[in-house]
């Protein structure tokens, strides 16, 4: 489909494209995007993009959904900034108006004065920031605890993880508030990192990696703080790396079990009961591994995804070398992320300016000589809307085939596929 839409992905013309931008980079981008927008009708059911005043590195959807008229519904996400350093910087939620199933939406174009396609109605402001909270220096992660999703939990540029209850914060900061004002403090690290993550099984169990090399768990509703710094000491520290974490992920079946991958190249397993040292270590790349996630459906099996260009998929039980290799990204892979509605489907973000969607049901399967010039059989889509790095993205646990992704030219979009590109995919479809 990217082929037949000018938006080539066959090997020739991937390095004639990597020549171009490295010879003329911006005009490259620019001829792009102008290619990705003539033919967005096409590939898309629904896009959102809005312009933030900075750029964010983090992005993750909330669970809630409120039903607002019979047109759409109102989400929300979570974003951080990352300004020039004079400037304050906020963690943030915004509000996205989705439409509803029954809605009738208009794909047919793309609004350039909007920056969207299928637009439902004159609906004002689909994306708007509601609540900023000041943060201590740029925000490089922000996740929600699963159990309290008011309670966000952040990575800043010191190296503690903070920790905050977005009800207890106005919608705007004091105009003379300068520092933040966390509900905890997480210590432990001497270094940032972007690592994080709330295990989905146990309420307030909170993973963080760093520069420092170290992994450290925290209980935040459990472990004694002190009254007057707010700060908790963590539970355990985990030392298996020999450079930088670069992210942790919790075993979605296995409340003591997690993986931790960095710069070492190495993927670690770990169980918390056995801090010591990991279970198992892998050399997962051949160079820095950036991402890491484990498959919520299938027990087993998890993604890891690196600077060598590559996402590959492992079988925990046997480690020896990875089951695939998910080849198609021009540049470092900085973030992968399982479908929350499809055991066979994962998406990946990298710094070549695409989000990459992957079924990996269709590994192996025979190509045509026509398909083959596609791309592999497993690349489902490339999301080419983006005109920077991928900085973060996250699937929308509401609405099947919905993503948001930031870049770092302050661009947040929202979008959904075409449905036509997986209706006819039966596995998908039934799972779906």
């Amino acid at each position: 489909i990217n082929a037949e839409y000018g938006l080539s992905t066959d090997a020739t013309s991937m390095n004639a494209e990597v020549d171009e931008q490295e010879t003329h980079p911006e005009a490259a981008v620019n001829e792009e995007y102008k290619i990705w927008k003539k033919n967005a009708p096409f590939l898309y059911d629904l896009v959102l993009s809005h312009a933030l005043e900075w750029p964010s590195l983090t992005v993750e959807w909330l669970p809630d959904k409120e039903a607002n008229t019979e047109n759409y519904s109102t989400q929300r996400v979570v974003l951080g900034t990352h300004t020039s350093g004079a400037e304050l910087n906020y963690l943030m939620l915004a509000k996205v108006k989705l439409p509803l199933d029954a809605t009738n939406v208009d794909g047919r174009k793309y609004d350039e004065q909007r920056g969207e396609i299928g637009g439902f109605g004159a609906v004002p402001q689909k994306v708007e920031v509601v609540q900023k909270i000041v943060h201590d220096g740029e925000v490089n992660r922000a996740r929600h605890m699963p159990s309290k999703p008011n309670v966000l939990a952040t990575k800043t540029v010191s190296g503690a993880v903070h920790v905050f209850d977005y009800t207890k914060h106005s919608s705007m900061p004091n105009a003379d508030q300068r520092q933040a004002r966390p509900e905890l403090v997480c210590t432990g690290h001497d270094s940032e990192g972007f690592a994080l993550a709330w295990s989905p099984l146990r309420a307030g169990h909170l993973l963080s990696g760093a520069d420092d090399t170290r992994v450290c768990l925290w209980d935040i509703e459990a472990t004694p703080r002190s009254s007057q710094t707010r700060q908790v000491a963590p539970l355990q520290t985990f030392r298996g790396h020999s450079a930088g974490v670069s992210a942790v992920a919790w075993h979605p079946h296995n409340c003591d079990y997690f993986a931790s991958v960095g710069d070492d190249k190495q993927l670690l397993l770990w169980d918390a009961r056995q801090p010591a040292s990991p279970t198992k270590t892998v050399a997962a790349h051949d160079a820095e591994v950036n991402s890491v996630a484990f498959n919520p459906f299938c027990e087993f099996v998890l993604v890891t995804a690196s600077t060598d260009k590559t996402v590959a998929m492992w079988d925990i039980r046997n480690t020896a070398m990875p089951v695939h290799a998910f080849i198609g990204h021009q540049s470092d892979v900085t973030h992968v992320e399982w479908a929350p509605f499809c055991e066979r489907v994962l998406a990946s973000g990298s710094s070549d300016r695409r989000v990459h969607i992957w079924d990996a049901s269709r590994i192996g399967a025979e190509q045509s000589a026509e398909d083959a010039e596609d791309g592999v059989p497993e690349l489902m889509f490339i999301h080419g809307g983006h005109t920077s790095p991928i900085s973060d993205f996250s699937w929308n646990p509401n609405e099947a085939w919905t993503m948001a992704s930031t870049s770092d030219d302050n661009v947040l979009q929202v979008w959904t596929m075409a449905e036509s590109l997986y209706a006819d995919d039966s596995h998908v479809a039934e799972d779906n």
